[in-house]
């Protein structure tokens, strides 16, 4: 592996759906998610590899060796937010692909195949921004959702998700690989790594998560002729439920919740009627889901009071719930020891943040690393991470993609 090619590689996917700001938008199945999509499929052949795309869209490269065995499946995925950052996702999916091209060279220049096959995947929608929920392709691939039910999910203008795959030529018949273990690259989204000097961060487990639903339905009235005291203002009472998923963190130790509302949708939507619905998602995480719980019976009771002194009616669901899920063991003491061999610092850490190797990790081993992120700010344009930090992550990549393909966490 070259660091010059894969360097070239990732500034020129950065290209795709580029902002003014330096970061992308390329939403899952737009326009933009096509080109990087076409990117992916385009290095795949030219590389000589096999192309499949399977029923949620996700995209796998196979190079099969030994034919009829496992893979291993490496990767990421080259969706983004709105206005995000150009290396969250896209970065483990383009270290995968010099990876495993590494590998391949090795298997070629011996002409002894090892115990597994080997994937390259573009995971399709892990960031949810268009689409909810998140890590939709890859649980998806490993039973945790529908696939029809999450076919028929829609996006905020009414387009679903089999309308948009098909749209940009990317709703797949093949099944996919049978996988045997996964290993994913990513920034860490966090300020642990850069803040301590460590080049590797070695995921041991995943927060928590709890979302809700939150639909807020008052009554639609004349912003100029409607007396304050006869309006029953959806958006006021939505504003104060913000605050109060804000607020809430504060009742707990310092960093023990982290909780946002991300999202918000109003009818009618206009400069002069008093907005008669309002609809948000309140996201609650945590290392120790008894936080979180306790963070929600809090918020269910002050919403129910706000409900009765508006005299408006607030209906909240849980959905998108996840346990925290734990790395084997084997995995993380595997990618210690390829970290020392390579001469790099690491240490174990956490990941706040949903991904796909979470949803893998409960269908096969699976080994998650974190390259350091200037700041840990991700999901803004303002995302960063030093060549010199991806280039020893393709390095570590490499080098845990080499023991898994020999059948270490089998």
């Amino acid at each position: 592996m070259t660091s010059s090619a894969f360097l070239q590689d990732f500034h020129h996917v950065a290209t795709i759906g580029a902002t003014a700001n330096n970061g992308v938008d390329r939403q899952a199945a737009t326009p933009d998610d096509a080109k990087t999509r076409a990117w992916f499929g385009q290095w795949i052949h030219d590389a000589g590899w096999q192309l499949q795309v399977d029923g949620i869209g996700n995209m796998f490269g196979l190079l099969e060796w030994t034919p009829g065995a496992p893979f291993i499946l490496i990767g990421s995925h080259l969706d983004s937010q709105p206005l995000g950052g150009r290396f969250d996702g896209a970065y483990g999916v383009i270290a995968a692909l010099h990876a495993a091209r590494a590998i391949d060279l090795d298997v070629r220049s011996t002409g002894t195949a090892p115990r597994f096959n080997l994937a390259v995947v573009n995971w399709f929608n892990e960031e949810g921004g268009r689409f909810a929920p998140s890590v939709m392709g890859s649980s998806v691939f490993t039973g945790l959702f529908d696939r029809e039910e999450m076919l028929s999910v829609k996006d905020l203008q009414g387009v679903s998700v089999r309308e948009a795959l098909e749209g940009i030529g990317y709703l797949g018949t093949d099944t996919g690989p049978k996988a045997a273990g996964y290993a994913e690259i990513h920034i860490e989204q966090g300020r642990i790594l850069e803040r301590e000097g460590i080049s590797i961060g070695l995921v041991d487990s995943s927060w928590y998560t709890q979302k809700l639903d939150i639909e807020v339905l008052g009554e639609q009235s004349h912003t100029g002729a409607t007396a304050m005291a006869d309006r029953h203002d959806a958006l006021v009472a939505a504003s104060k439920i913000i605050l109060m998923v804000h607020q809430v963190t504060k009742e707990f130790a310092e960093e023990a919740l982290v909780s946002s509302v991300g999202q918000l949708t109003l009818e009618p939507n206009s400069p002069i009627v008093v907005a008669r619905r309002v609809h948000l998602v309140a996201d609650l995480r945590s290392g120790d889901p008894e936080i979180v719980k306790s963070a929600r019976a809090r918020l269910l009771a002050d919403i129910a009071a706000l409900a009765a002194e508006h005299d408006i009616k607030v209906n909240v669901k849980d959905f998108d719930i996840r346990p925290i899920r734990r790395f084997p063991e084997a995995g993380l003491e595997l990618s210690a020891k390829v970290a020392a061999n390579l001469g790099l610092s690491s240490r174990r850490i956490q990941t706040m943040a949903g991904h796909d190797s979470v949803a893998m990790n409960t269908a096969v081993p699976s080994v998650m690393l974190f390259v350091p992120s200037v700041d840990g700010v991700s999901h803004c344009e303002r995302e960063f991470t030093t060549d010199e930090d991806m280039v020893t992550g393709v390095q570590m990549l490499t080098g845990v993609t080499r023991e898994l393909v020999q059948g270490e966490l089998a």
